[in-house]
């Protein structure tokens, strides 16, 4: 009950700055929007190819507001009020997910949308690259925690923006790694953010080719890393910041 308390309490939070949600929407459904007026070659532009990468686009937003949110907190005495209550660290970071989950959804839904009236053909896959999402936003999330965790309010922007970038050239969404060389490329391989597009890819193009097993193992492992090492580094920050 006190984490869901905690959920509703992070949501009102997020909401009350509208603008910044506005702005984090509304850039991808443009960015989407224009590259489907420039007739580009190639696959990467097609709708059913740049959908799911405006989605992992999103999400990179999502990191850096939960990071602002988190690093927020922590300057605020929230959280040392908070420190007294039965509540673990697992029970927070808990309350941040579920907080960001109907944003997600919000999102998602909008992008989709717009990728039907621009051409995008209407299919269950797009209800299941939705549920898909979700679990994959938890990376995103996770990341936010961790820098919010680690970093101030001022310089939360600053460090979330960082996955921001590396999404946009490490994921895929804009150009193939092959085209700028295999030492690039094995860089792609190592960060998830490439992998986790061509699994939100795959679901929406009835394509398990395009899901590798590395895609899932490279995935798999980031979110549980990063979401265990967030527990850790926000609880020993609590401690450190209520003394």
């Amino acid at each position: 009950m006190r984490m869901l308390n905690f959920a509703k309490r992070n949501f009102k939070e997020l909401i009350r700055d509208p603008l910044s949600l506005i702005f984090e929407i509304a850039l991808p459904i443009f960015l989407l929007f224009i590259f489907q007026q420039i007739n580009i070659p190639g696959d990467t532009y097609k709708l059913e190819n740049f959908t799911p990468g405006i989605i992992i686009f999103g999400f990179s937003f999502i990191t850096l507001f939960t990071s602002t949110l988190v690093a927020k907190d922590r300057g605020s005495s929230l959280l040392i009020r908070l420190g007294t209550s039965p509540m673990k660290s697992s029970d927070y970071i808990l309350g941040y997910i579920l907080s960001l989950i109907p944003i997600i959804i919000i999102q998602d839904l909008l992008f989709f949308i717009t990728a039907c009236l621009l051409g995008l053909n209407i299919n269950i896959n797009i209800v299941f690259t939705v549920l898909i999402s979700i679990v994959v936003s938890i990376l995103f999330i996770s990341f936010g925690i961790l820098i919010g965790s680690l970093v101030s309010e001022k310089a939360s922007g600053g460090v979330g923006s960082i996955i921001i970038q590396l999404v946009c050239f490490t994921s895929g969404m804009y150009f193939s790694k092959d085209l700028i060389g295999k030492g690039f490329a094995k860089v792609c391989d190592l960060l998830p953010f490439e992998s986790a597009l061509n699994i939100i890819k795959g679901i929406l193009n009835n394509g398990c080719d395009i899901i590798s097993a590395r895609n899932i193992i490279v995935f798999s492992a980031y979110t549980i890393i990063v979401l265990i090492i967030s527990i850790i580094v926000f609880k020993k920050k609590m401690v450190s910041d209520n003394k």
